[in-house]
């Protein structure tokens, strides 16, 4: 399909067009294009020599035949790298010495791009960083947080409304939070469809956290000449804070009523979580310090934001620790694990918040809370046998999955399943009744536009009057967490029935082909061995891990680990007195290659002083190391990577720095702490390498910052 050109989109194509080559800027700045390395002005904003106060224009002129400072303040910068993160100066143009803040920045193709406006007050950086990173450390909810970061966008930046604005697994936004001035509408609780913010527009809000609106009514100023000398295509403006924004969303936002505008970026775990959205309903100009400590705190925010959904990961996990303890306790007891689930459904639903369970194993079905019939639990176990096998299956409408099942939405209208064996028809399901509920729109998303040629048929509604959608047939969406939390459950009911099953073959011999038949399949490696520790049953996840001969006997078992005494003393006091052994062993030779393991080895018991045999589970807890090793070199180097300032700083500022870098890295510490408490051990190194960025990234910000403040009156008084 073919791509729009900026200001050349509808809604049929909006999607798609190129919004970071507008070829425009707004008219409160100037823009440069200087070829390197001679420095010579080759494209230019139309407005930059009137803005400048400069006569003759700028195009074709070295930056050192321009009147003032500024090519001796940008000359210490062009050995940086400047492709990711605008350096500002603070520095004097034209014959009156007029004082500018220029950003620089270089886009990917090359040349330096010099962005220039008027100099703005200092921010107060103790009054609004120092103070409030600590106010974001201290919230201890989501909800909390939010509403502490509406207030503090608010009190710095002025607007009229502040708004968070979080977004859903489908992209859809919802205002999470608000502060606003008396008088106006509240939107808090409002929903816009995720088509309301492109996906190009998204990936830009991911390079270029912080946008700005001075006027929505605004005329554009273009580039002169429109297309760069350098590369004979139109400038990527990506990281420009002047770029021109679509006439779409111009148009968007005076349906709206709104007159200017900021929005900040919550990257939170490596995505674009939510905004941080600011509306002021006239025009309003804000400077480089204050748009400098907005991306600060967003910065802060996100990474609390991470730390917190992670707590709430880590609660789950608690749970699940403790209801695998009762089935522990429930075997020894009663023989039987499966009175540890089911005789306290809270102990089985609370996890997961969910109405009602059931386990559908051996043809046999056990229930706890509010759950479908038998009939149609049995019609669910068919319906996960159709579906690509995964560790949790999750649906918020099941009824939508599949039609014969809508007239169980009542009490199943959602279900999160995990296998609990390698059979077919054999899962531990959660459910969750329907919550007819109604949702508010910020207008009626799905009212059908009409493009033409008349601007105002640009916007996908002309009325942001709220609109309220009934919406049936889902339960409350299942979480991360919730996700997380199934998958252990599942897990550990897994590795039960399986040593069930090992205790089935060795009790009735005549089932032993069926039952090793099950164990083979396994993808968990498992060991079974009789009474005297003679090896009958190892199936192929076992010989995969192990990656030598399958041994004869037990006793083979410790030379082949890292520290075999303490594997020979566990498997003596299984053997000799029927004690279960719980460890951690590293393998080492043989395939598999050096590698940490958790040794489960449970007796099987005739009587309670008679063995049949014992059966050894296996787990590779490869991940869950190298998820603790990331937090280790998380710990060692945040604050080691930020010793040192790219840039020299007199003595008052350097303290105002270490002391703002203090609750910087503090914040990201709490974070790490809790994202590494969490339960989702695969995303746990790469959460925490987003919070690592997070800090390089503020760190870096912190710097310019503190640097452009501290020599902003120097500059002035040469």
């Amino acid at each position: 399909m073919p791509v729009p050109a900026f200001g050349q989109a509808d809604l049929s194509n909006c999607e798609r067009e190129q919004i970071h080559v507008a070829g425009s800027i707004q008219p409160h700045g100037a823009l440069l294009v200087v070829r390197e390395p001679d420095h010579t002005v080759v494209q230019a904003s139309a407005n930059a020599a009137e803005f400048l106060g400069l006569r003759g224009g700028v195009l074709g002129r070295r930056l050192d035949a321009v009147p003032g400072d500024l090519a001796r303040r940008i000359r210490p910068h062009l050995g940086d790298r400047l492709d990711r993160i605008p350096i500002a100066v603070r520095c004097h143009v034209g014959p009156q010495g007029a004082a500018f803040d220029g950003l620089l920045h270089r886009p990917p193709e090359g040349g330096l791009v010099v962005e220039l406006e008027r100099a703005g007050a200092p921010v107060d950086l103790s009054r609004h960083v120092e103070k409030a990173l600590h106010a974001v450390s201290a919230a201890g909810t989501l909800r909390a947080l939010c509403d502490r970061t509406a207030e503090l966008f608010k009190d710095l930046t002025g607007y009229d409304r502040v708004m968070v604005y979080r977004f859903d697994e489908e992209g859809h936004g919802e205002v999470f939070s608000e502060r606003h001035e008396p008088g106006l509408e509240p939107y808090l609780g409002n929903r816009y469809p995720a088509t309301d913010i492109p996906q190009i527009a998204r990936r830009l809000y991911e390079r270029n956290r912080v946008r700005v609106l001075v006027d929505v009514g605004y005329e554009p100023v273009a580039l002169t000449p429109r297309l760069s000398p350098l590369t004979g295509r139109d400038l990527d403006m990506s990281l420009c804070f002047l770029r021109s924004m679509s006439p779409i969303h111009i148009q968007y936002l005076k349906n709206m009523g709104v007159g200017a505008t900021l929005v900040a970026s919550l990257m939170a775990g490596g995505k674009l979580w939510g905004l941080v959205a600011c509306h002021h309903y006239a025009p309003r100009t804000l400077h480089y310090q204050t748009r400098a400590v907005c991306e600060l705190l967003a910065e802060a925010v996100a990474s609390r934001v991470a730390a917190l959904e992670s707590f709430v990961q880590a609660q789950a996990e608690l749970s699940v620790r403790r209801l695998e303890q009762r089935m522990i306790e429930a075997i020894s007891r009663d023989g039987d694990w499966r009175t540890a689930l089911f005789d306290s459904s809270r102990a089985l639903l609370q996890p997961l918040n969910a109405g009602g369970a059931a386990l559908l194993l051996d043809g046999q079905v056990l229930t706890a809370g509010e759950v479908p019939g038998t009939a149609e639990l049995r019609r669910i176990g068919a319906w996960l046998d159709s579906r690509p096998r995964a560790p949790v299956t999750a649906t918020a409408s099941l009824g939508g999955e599949d039609r014969a099942l809508a007239a169980v939405a009542g009490v199943a209208s959602g279900l999160l399943a995990a296998p609990v064996s390698s059979l077919p028809g054999e899962y531990l399901v959660w459910f969750r009744p329907e919550r007819v509920r109604t949702v508010t729109w910020g207008g009626n998303p799905f009212k059908a536009v009409v493009i033409g040629n008349d601007p105002a048929d640009l916007s996908p509604r002309r009325s942001f009057a709220k609109w309220h959608q009934l919406v049936e047939g889902t339960c409350d969406p299942w979480t991360t967490a919730d996700l997380a939390a199934g998958r252990l459950i599942g897990e550990t009911v897994s590795d039960v029935v399986l040593q069930f099953r090992a205790v089935r073959m060795l009790i009735a011999q005549d089932q032993l082909e069926q039952v090793s038949r099950q164990v083979r399949v396994s993808g968990q490696p498992v060991l079974v061995a009789d009474a005297r520790g003679r090896v009958l049953l190892a199936n192929g996840a076992f010989d995969r891990l192990w990656g030598a001969a399958t041994p004869r006997t037990l006793d083979e078992l410790p030379p082949r680990f890292a520290g075999p005494d303490e594997a020979r003393r566990g498997l003596r006091d299984l053997v000799e007195h029927g004690r279960a052994w719980r460890g951690e062993v590293r393998l080492t030779g043989g395939g598999a290659g050096d590698r940490p393991l958790l040794v489960r080895a449970d007796p099987v018991f005739s009587s309670p002083d008679r063995a049949l045999g014992f059966v050894l589970l296996l787990t590779d807890i490869t991940e869950q190391r190298a998820a603790e090793a990331a937090r280790r070199r998380f710990q060692e180097g945040v604050i080691e990577r930020h010793r040192f300032m790219a840039v020299p700083l007199d003595w008052k500022a350097d303290l105002t720095y270490r002391n703002l870098l203090s609750a910087v890295v503090g914040n990201a510490q709490l974070a790490a702490l809790e994202i590494t408490d969490g339960v989702d051990l695969a995303r746990m190194p790469g959460m925490l390498e987003s919070v690592q960025a997070s800090v390089t990234r503020t760190a870096e910000l912190l710097e310019h910052l503190v640097w452009h403040a501290s020599r902003g009156s120097d500059e002035e008084a040469d």
